[in-house]
């Protein structure tokens, strides 16, 4: 193949990734995602870039905005400012934002001196594709977002970019 037939065919599947990603709605999971698989999410070992784990205990019993991400990600890096936005409107009004990044550790430190988040981050690590699959992203595709209900249930989540408004809807739905 010559070098103008390979760039043809990275940019169709680069424009059949956009499509896919962008044109997937918000929609609902109820139902369509296992216990066991929520269950392992908080069963996991997630550590923070620094290597510290995190206490999940903290996460349960809130309404939990779960977004999968990568600093590497311009979708996912364009929506943390909006996504902390909204982790400060809903603070106190038991829900918690957490970020599970797709990354390396080295990666998500230099990126998180660059942009402040007040929420926590966990590393994905080998298990971060595992986890997101079973929690209904098929598409392995970021970022990914979903929301949880305080008694763990899976409400809604999002391939693609979240936009601000629509998280916040769905969030007071689920107060």
């Amino acid at each position: 193949m010559n070098r103008r037939q390979w760039l043809a065919i990275i940019g169709i599947s680069f424009l059949a990734l956009l499509a896919g990603v962008f044109s997937s709605p918000w929609i609902s999971k109820t139902g369509l995602v296992s216990e066991p698989a929520v269950k392992a999410f908080f069963a996991n070992e997630w550590l923070s870039p620094d290597g510290k784990v995190l206490d999940t205990k903290e996460w349960e019993g809130k309404v939990l905005v779960v977004n999968f991400w990568g600093s590497w990600c311009p979708p996912c890096v364009e929506e943390m400012p909006e996504l902390e936005k909204l982790q400060w409107e809903f603070s106190s009004q038991n829900v918690l934002f957490v970020g599970i990044a797709i990354d390396s550790p080295s990666n998500v430190r230099e990126f998180l001196k660059k942009t402040q988040v007040s929420y926590p981050i966990a590393m994905g690590g080998m298990n971060g594709s595992q986890m997101y699959k079973a929690l209904g992203n098929t598409q392995s595709a970021l970022p990914f977002t979903v929301l949880l209900s305080p008694s763990g249930k899976v409400l809604n989540s999002k391939l693609g970019r979240i936009s601000e408004d629509e998280l916040r809807k769905s969030i007071k739905s689920a107060l």
